[in-house]
C-alpha cells in the first residue's frame, strides 16, 4: 500500500499514513472551509488500510487546533479505526496536546468517550 503523505500548510495539518514503517499521524492545525474536500483522500486511504491493516496500529493525533468541520473529519478517523477496533484488531490512539492547552485534552476526551478503542494521552 502507498504512503499517504499532504503537507501541511497554516490551515491543514500534515497528515503522514505510512503502513510499511507504521506510522500514522495528523499534525498541525485543521480549520480550512470545505474539509471534506481536503480529507477525502485520507479517508479512503484509511478505508483501504482498514481492509488489512498491520498488526498493530498507533494513530496519533497531533494536533494545535481544529475547527467544526474538521472535527467531523476526526470523528470519521475515528469512526474507521473503532470498527477495525471492534474487529479484533490491535489499535491504539494517541492524543497529543500542549500541557497548557486544556481544550485539546478536553476534545480527547469527549471523542475517547464515543468510542471504544483505547486512548492515550
Amino acid at each position: 500500500m502507498e504512503r499517504l503523505y499532504l503537507k501541511g500548510t497554516e490551515e491543514t495539518p500534515e497528515i503522514v499514513f505510512d503502513k510499511e514503517n507504521q506510522e500514522f499521524r495528523v499534525t498541525g492545525k485543521s480549520y480550512m472551509e470545505d474539509a471534506t474536500a481536503h480529507y477525502s483522500k485520507v479517508i479512503e486511504w484509511l478505508d483501504e488500510y482498514s481492509n488489512n491493516p498491520n498488526s498493530f496500529t498507533t494513530f496519533k493525533f497531533e494536533l494545535e487546533y481544529v475547527n467544526t468541520a474538521s472535527s467531523k473529519i476526526v470523528h470519521d478517523i475515528l469512526d474507521v479505526l473503532d470498527t477495525m477496533y471492534l474487529n479484533g484488531h490491535s489499535v491504539t490512539v494517541e492524543w497529543h496536546y500542549y500541557q497548557e492547552d486544556e481544550d485539546m485534552l478536553e476534545l480527547g476526551k469527549e471523542y475517547e468517550e464515543i468510542y471504544e478503542v483505547p486512548f492515550k494521552y
